[in-house]
C-alpha cells in the first residue's frame, strides 16, 4: 500500500508538470480498487487551500477525486505520539510529521514524496519514494 504526501497529488493535478503523470498512473492503473492508498486527513486543507482560494474549480475537482481514492486517517493519539519522535528523529516540522506517522502506522509500504529536503532517503521506519523513482507508465 501506498502512503502520500500533500506534493505528490499536487503535481499530479497540474497537466503542466509531466512528472505528474507518474501519480494520475498510479490511480489510473488501480481504477478497480476502492482505494489506491492511505494519507493523513491534513491532506485536505494542504491540497486544497490554495485552488479554493484562487477559484480554480477544474484543479479542486480533479483533486477532490484523487482524495476520495485514499483513505484518509484521522490524527488520533498514537498518531501524534509517533508524529512527535518522528518530528523530534528527522527535524520535520508537524505536518509533514504527521504524515510520515500516518504512513508508518497504517502499515503502508511507501512513502510517496517529492519533498527530498524534509524526507530523505535515510528514514529507516518507512520506504522514501520520490516521484523520479516512480516507473513511467
Amino acid at each position: 500500500m501506498d502512503a502520500f504526501d500533500a506534493d505528490i497529488l499536487i503535481y499530479a493535478a497540474r497537466s503542466d508538470f509531466p512528472p505528474g503523470r507518474r501519480i494520475r498512473a498510479l490511480f489510473a492503473a488501480r481504477a478497480d480498487e476502492p482505494a489506491v492508498g492511505v494519507g493523513s486527513v491534513l491532506l485536505l486543507p494542504e491540497v486544497l487551500s490554495k485552488p479554493v482560494r484562487e477559484g480554480n474549480s477544474r484543479e479542486v475537482g480533479f483533486l477532490q477525486g484523487l482524495l476520495r481514492r485514499l483513505e484518509l486517517r484521522p490524527v488520533d493519539a498514537a498518531t501524534a505520539e509517533l508524529a512527535a519522535i518522528l518530528g523530534a528523529t528527522y527535524g520535520l516540522r508537524a505536518a509533514d510529521a504527521i504524515h510520515l506517522a500516518t504512513a508508518i502506522a497504517s502499515g503502508a509500504d511507501r512513502f510517496l514524496t517529492n519533498n527530498r529536503s524534509d524526507f530523505p532517503k535515510s528514514i529507516t521506519e518507512i520506504d522514501v519514494t520520490y516521484l523520479d523513482d516512480l516507473a513511467e507508465q
